[in-house]
């Protein structure tokens, strides 16, 4: 089973890292980083490169697609990531996202009236490129399609279809391989739960903002 998780310029390291954590210990699998072309590719803090292994031509009809988001999704709406998904996503068993990549998949048409989430800055870009968001769900399956809310959600959904591929004791062998039982210090990692102020923090930054 050969999983493709497209990179590219300023995108979202845990967005690719969390699903790539998860999945690469499936059985018979290869995991294959891609871009445009094989190249170093950084993410958005400009603190962490990642080397491309493959260019998309190479990598033309792979299993299971993950696209990550980030801040270089809004450079990514056209040209030849969306014009290799369109195609690949002909043969591929899942086509997934992470955060802001389901924007990705939805400007390439993928995600047309399917339900769908984000990160949750970007539900209503989101509905504007046609799919129909979930607000409030971790992720989403519809069809052969799964999204993943914001950032650390890719762990999570990438869980879920460990379970569908191989099967829940697979899936809770790898959870309890990377020590995955989040218990975090804040009650701050949703805006239903976040406080007021932390929430207006980032709308009133968001690059969505002309969307919320």
């Amino acid at each position: 089973m050969q999983i493709v998780i497209a990179l590219f310029d300023r995108f979202t390291a845990l967005d690719a890292i969390g699903p790539h954590q998860v999945l690469h210990h499936l059985p018979d699998t290869e995991v294959i980083f891609a871009s445009e072309r094989v190249c170093d590719v950084t993410d958005e803090s400009r603190t962490l490169t990642m080397r491309a292994q493959a260019g998309y031509a190479d990598v033309p009809r792979p299993d299971i697609i993950v696209v990550p988001g980030g801040p270089g999704q809004a450079d990514q709406m056209t040209g030849p990531l969306p014009d290799w998904l369109f195609e690949a996503d002909k043969t591929s068993t899942w086509t997934t996202s992470v955060c802001t990549g389901s924007l990705i998949l939805a400007g390439a048409g993928l995600l047309k009236d399917r339900n769908a989430t984000t990160n949750w800055l970007a539900q209503e870009e989101l509905r504007y490129l046609g799919a129909t968001p979930r607000p409030g769900e971790r992720y989403v399956f519809d069809g052969k399609y799964v999204t993943a809310a914001g950032v650390s959600a890719g762990i999570d959904m990438a869980l879920a279809l460990a379970g569908r591929l191989a099967g829940d004791a697979e899936a809770e062998r790898i959870q309890l391989g990377i020590e995955y039982d989040p218990h975090p210090p804040y009650q701050s990692g949703s805006p239903a739960t976040a406080r007021p102020e932390t929430v207006e923090y980032f709308t009133t930054r968001s690059r969505f903002a002309h969307r919320i």
